[in-house]
């Protein structure tokens, strides 16, 4: 049976000891900060507690903090707000930043985890950056802590 297109919760998954960074875009900064405080409620959740929060430019500039970031930690989660606008723009930050995040956990075999949203409006923005566990951040932060976990078990 496939589940594409079902969803479930990631479980809360036990991240004491890991080293985790936030790297959050500047742009789109009220929305980023709404994605970063989700993330930091799924950490606390998790009982993480060594979290380093840097800040770039842009959702353009996310990968290689993401890259840097991965060599001195266990888990990135990358936080950002790409809204469509009313040129091509949109789709080359939105397929860049998010290919780079790609290729940085890749690369370094570390857990990073995408909450660059990509959306149409700011209401779709506001929509995914909100207070509940449905805030991408948060989702984001869940992700990143079971990934590591799944990570230093292969190793």
């Amino acid at each position: 049976m496939s589940r594409e297109g079902s969803s479930s919760p990631a479980p809360v998954v036990d991240g004491s000891g890991l080293r985790v960074c936030l790297i959050s875009a500047r742009f789109n900064d009220r929305i980023v900060d709404a994605l970063a405080e989700g993330a930091r409620r799924g950490l606390e959740r998790c009982g993480v507690s060594e979290v380093t929060e840097i800040t770039v430019p842009g959702a353009l500039e996310i990968p290689a903090a993401c890259d840097a970031a991965a060599r001195h930690h266990d888990a990135v989660i990358a936080l950002g707000c790409v809204i469509r606008g009313e040129t091509y723009h949109f789709e080359v930050v939105a397929d860049a930043s998010a290919r780079g995040v790609m290729d940085a956990g890749l690369r370094n075999s570390t857990a990073i985890t995408n909450a660059i949203l990509t959306v149409e409006n700011l209401a779709q923005a506001e929509a995914r950056s909100g207070p509940g566990d449905d805030n991408k951040g948060f989702e984001a932060a869940l992700g990143a802590i079971e990934l590591a976990r799944v990570l230093a078990d292969l190793a």
